[in-house]
């Protein structure tokens, strides 16, 4: 059978240069269409990533140059005249995320979107792929989730597979466990001394809760956990069998570190548990206009409320569910994202449909007027996946949950992968278990009101309350302190070698009926050089109405008059009033 085959080396690690070479065999075509994606699946902006092919040449068996046009930012025309061709190209790769590549001296990273050119004519063949290592680098480990076969090549059905299973080949540490049949990989870039057993054994109640939520047969039989630890640096993006993770690498447990879970490690833990759960929910079961995506350009829906805001919702759920974090600290891990979405004016403007089609232009491309101007679907979708289970449980007299609508979802789009239409969460209630969610979905999906959550919290025992925040960084989640913001500023604002710089500026507060602006430099508050903190509690400890502010825009020194506005109350914590109903609502329900 004809195939594809790819082949990828390291060039220059120095450099950040890759070399990979494309063998295309002879076709009844007389021209052949070569080009490279220009966002990647799961990432829902347009990157350009043929901006990293450097050099590109095509030749014909007998060694001889061919005819080569490049006919737009991302495609090339090559005369074949239907004789077999071999590519040549060069790729830089210094992206140091999960999107695109990355190549230094310690590891290799490398999304095949950014890598390996698709035959327009041929994109069904099969592909095969080999990895060489120069002799320099031959301690390097290779780690991807494509299979292998045994002339050590990786192989795929298509091109669409080829570029779905990211490749890492480095220095990295690595530990495995095997969950209900399913084998899981944990690589670490690097040698920092990570704890991985204490990892895998964390892991191994989110594996098998996934995996029985979704039931049996399991859609891979091996998955790869890559992640590249960094100095900083903080993110996730799912593929069919694997994923790609970047995280601090000492935000994680040591080798002989042990106790209390941290913050920074319940963070992973839950980012790991949000991309495992994609496997189903995104890269199996989505949106129809996903099935077979236009990877040149944007492709609209505004299903992503579903997508990532429902996996935002079983991602923390599960570690209280599992018992990796305590049943209060989950409703904090809630009431902080509550307060994320509070303060957000943008919620009021924006709905989650909307933001979930305009991804591509206003949530990946964000700017400080973002909090003022659009909502999140991963914040608010995950908000609705709360009320919407509730609210199931209500109308079905506890008998039906946002668990059966999941498992739902799966057998009748998921399993055979045919992609959902617009409205298939409330199509979806009313025919399965006939019940009615339109007013509900229509109002908070479709409009901007806020998930009515405290009609339904009574039923699982828990009460919803808000206070002032603490001060700038007080994320909401706890109950009030005895200091909090008396008179909040209503701005972002980070320490400058002298006075604060203004990063965000909220609508309607005082800072913004100040007429302070992005990147202002606040310099003195009522005649005082102010920081921070200073800067709050000079404002707490007021009674005038207004104050001077001193503020440095762009070389010219403003006097302003500061409006003191009274407290608000925009943190969010929750209480547990019946420990019983609680547990119960936190049990994994049955399958109907």
């Amino acid at each position: 059978m004809n195939c594809l085959h790819y082949a990828l080396s390291v060039q220059s690690c120095a450099a950040h240069l890759f070399a990979v070479s494309l063998s295309i065999p002879a076709t009844e075509q007389k021209s052949l269409t070569l080009t490279l994606p220009s966002w990647i699946p799961g990432s829902y902006m347009v990157r350009d990533f043929a901006k990293n092919i450097i050099t590109l040449d095509a030749t014909d068996s007998n060694g001889q140059a061919l005819p080569t046009t490049k006919t737009d930012k991302q495609t090339w025309q090559i005369e074949s005249l239907g004789n077999a061709v071999t590519v040549s190209y060069t790729v830089y790769a210094f992206d140091l995320s999960v999107r695109a590549a990355y190549l230094n001296d310690e590891y290799g990273f490398i999304n095949g979107t950014s890598a390996f050119l698709q035959v327009q004519e041929l994109s069904d063949l099969p592909c095969k792929l080999r990895i060489s290592l120069p002799n320099t680098l031959s301690h390097w480990q290779i780690e991807t989730s494509m299979p292998s076969n045994d002339d050590d090549e990786y192989v795929s059905a298509n091109y669409q597979e080829l570029i779905d299973h990211p490749l890492f080949m480095g220095e990295c540490v690595t530990d495995a466990i095997v969950v209900n049949g399913v084998e899981f990989v944990f690589l670490y870039s690097g040698n920092t001394p990570i704890n991985t057993q204490r990892i895998c054994q964390d892991m191994i109640p989110v594996c098998e809760h996934h995996l029985e939520l979704f039931g049996e047969p399991a859609p891979v039989q091996r998955y790869v956990f890559m992640t590249l630890l960094s100095d900083t640096g903080f993110g996730g993006l799912e593929h069919r069998s694997s994923t790609a993770l970047l995280y601090p690498r000492f935000d994680l447990p040591l080798q002989r570190e042990g106790g209390k879970r941290t913050d920074q490690y319940i963070t992973f833990l839950s980012l790991c548990c949000h991309e495992l759960f994609h496997t189903w929910h995104v890269k199996r079961l989505r949106p129809q206009v996903f099935l077979s995506p236009d990877l040149s350009t944007e492709v609209y829906t505004p299903q992503l409320w579903i997508y990532e805001g429902f996996t935002s919702f079983y991602d923390d759920l599960t570690l209280a569910r599992t018992g990796l974090i305590s049943p209060q600290k989950y409703l904090e891990i809630v009431a902080q994202n509550l307060t994320r979405l509070h303060v957000s004016a943008g919620r009021k403007k924006q709905s989650v449909a909307s933001s979930s089609f305009d991804a591509w232009t206003k949530f990946y491309k964000q700017d400080a007027s973002a909090p003022n101007n659009i909502v999140s679907y991963y914040t608010k979708g995950g908000i609705i996946a709360f009320g919407l289970d509730l609210l199931l449980r209500e109308k079905s007299h506890n008998n039906i949950t946002l668990d059966h609508l999941m498992r739902a979802l799966w057998e009748q789009y998921g399993k055979n992968e045919i992609g959902t239409p617009d409205h298939v969460i409330e199509t979806l209630c009313q025919n399965t278990f006939n019940i009615d969610i339109t007013d509900f979905v229509n109002s908070v999906v479709y409009d901007t009101c806020d998930v009515p959550l405290s009609n339904w919290l009574s039923n699982i025992g828990v009460s919803l309350h808000t206070r002032p925040k603490n001060g700038l960084t007080d994320k909401g989640g706890t109950p009030p302190a005895s200091a909090y913001q008396i008179h909040p500023l209503g701005a972002m604002i980070k320490n400058a070698e002298t006075g604060v710089t203004v990063q965000v500026v909220f609508e309607d507060s005082a800072a913004c009926q100040a007429g302070l602006q992005v990147n202002d430099r606040i310099i003195a508050l009522d005649g005082w050089v102010v920081n921070d903190v200073l800067l709050q509690r000079l404002l707490n400890q007021t009674s005038a109405s207004s104050l001077p502010i001193t503020v440095l825009r762009d070389g010219r020194l403003l006097n302003l008059a500061l409006p003191v506005l009274p407290k608000r109350e925009e943190a969010c914590y929750f209480t547990i009033d019946d420990e019983d109903k609680f547990a119960d609502w936190l049990t994994v329900p049955k399958a109907r």
